[in-house]
């Protein structure tokens, strides 16, 4: 009975192919938006827990302050390499310990020069960053501790003032010195907040010190912890190392932030999560609209087939057999707009991901919870049609014109 009623279903179909893909068509577009906001959203969520993961491993962030980003101008003071030797001495279990000195200059060479930021480390900024060499190599102990006038480029610089042209051993003149470029780093591309992670001079932090800031202050420290499960207790200790150092009281609040990377990946990944949502939910609506663009295709194809309904009531038909041919009309209907939507769907994705700079996933859960949405709206808005079929009288209904 089933297949029989499926079969009656699809020439019931196809007898007027062009009004049943425009019934259709509110189910397609219903489908695609939904899914492609959902697949959109997931891969911009997970380009944000990607580039926030390129910061560093199981990082977190010491800068004075209270406040994260942007000048302090509350006149808080830095903090000292003797704090960061603190750090490494009294915690366990860090991966690495970087201080940083940050500062804006000018690079020259040959004829071109490149307005960019200096950064003062040491190689533990590697491990803490997660940079990786791709050429040349990093720092030695004696440059480190001598503070020579060597630095790591990235490849932005490299692009801006040398084009493709080899180098490694050759000069840049920062300030009043020159520098010469021992190694390059691998490339990160562009953070979700348009900053050029590329653009960057990276030189032995006594070096920046000495002949760039002229003192012997540290801007900030990054702590690379080896255990996710240890984040935590780490913040716990650098916190109250911090507050001793710094000769705080009970009564006084800290004068530095402690930021944890997770907690950005977690914000951001939680806006684009409701974005998402939000945005799926507007682009649902367009299946109630399709919906009922089926219902109202099908009290109308119930109309015109009352003849046909009837010969079939009086030759025998049970009213559940014709319930069920219109019912199964109106899940067919709803189902195949189903699917031309997941294909819809799946090829605007993948356009768009690549458009907008996000990794496409396919997620088998939102296609397949889409389908069986679409297939419900056409039980959910086609019974009404299939039981006035169903229950036409079968004198009348052969009286039809």
């Amino acid at each position: 009975m089933l297949w029989s009623s499926f079969l009656l279903a699809i020439k019931g179909i196809r007898r007027n192919l062009m009004r049943s893909f425009l019934t259709i068509l509110g189910i397609v577009i219903g489908v695609a938006a939904v899914i492609t906001m959902v697949t959109l959203g997931n891969g911009a969520t997970q380009a944000v827990k990607d580039q926030v993961s390129s910061l560093g491993s199981n990082l977190l962030m010491i800068r004075p302050g209270t406040r994260m980003r942007g000048p302090r101008g509350d006149g808080t003071p830095d903090f000292k390499l003797d704090d960061v030797k603190a750090i490494r001495e009294q915690i366990s279990r860090l991966a690495a310990v970087a201080p940083q000195v940050n500062k804006s200059e000018t690079v020259v060479a040959m004829a071109n020069n490149w307005s960019t930021s200096v950064t003062g480390s040491n190689n533990d900024f590697f491990t803490a960053g997660s940079w990786s060499i791709a050429e040349g190599r990093k720092f030695t102990d004696a440059e480190e501790t001598a503070g020579q006038a060597v630095c790591v480029i990235g490849s932005t610089i490299r692009r801006e003032l040398f084009g493709t042209s080899e180098v490694l051993g050759e000069n840049i003149r920062v300030k009043n010195f020159s520098c010469q470029i021992i190694g390059v780093l691998k490339s990160k591309g562009t953070s979700n907040m348009g900053q050029d992670n590329d653009d960057i001079v990276l030189m032995p932090i006594s070096t920046v010190q000495r002949r760039i800031a002229g003192n012997r202050d540290v801007s900030g420290i990054l702590v690379s912890v080896e255990n996710e499960s240890d984040i935590t207790r780490v913040q716990t200790q650098l916190t109250q190392l911090m507050r001793e150092r710094r000769h705080l009281t009970d009564k006084e609040d800290d004068n530095f932030n402690i930021l944890d990377t997770r907690m950005i990946a977690e914000t951001l990944s939680g806006t684009t999560q409701v974005m998402t949502m939000l945005l799926s939910a507007v682009a649902s609506v367009s299946l109630l609209v399709g919906g009922i663009g089926i219902m109202n295709i099908m009290l109308v194809s119930v109309t015109e087939r009352t003849r046909e309904i009837g010969i079939r009531l009086a030759i025998g038909a049970l009213e559940k057999e014709v319930l069920l041919q219109f019912l199964i009309e109106a899940v067919v209907l709803a189902g195949l707009g189903g699917i031309i939507g997941i294909i819809l769907a799946t090829i605007t994705s993948i356009i768009l991901s690549q458009v907008m700079g996000v990794p496409y996933t396919f997620n088998v859960m939102i296609n397949l919870v889409s389908f069986i949405f679409s297939a419900g709206i056409g039980v959910l808005f086609g019974f009404v049609p299939a039981r006035k079929a169903a229950r036409l009288n079968p004198i009348d209904a052969l009286r039809h014109e």
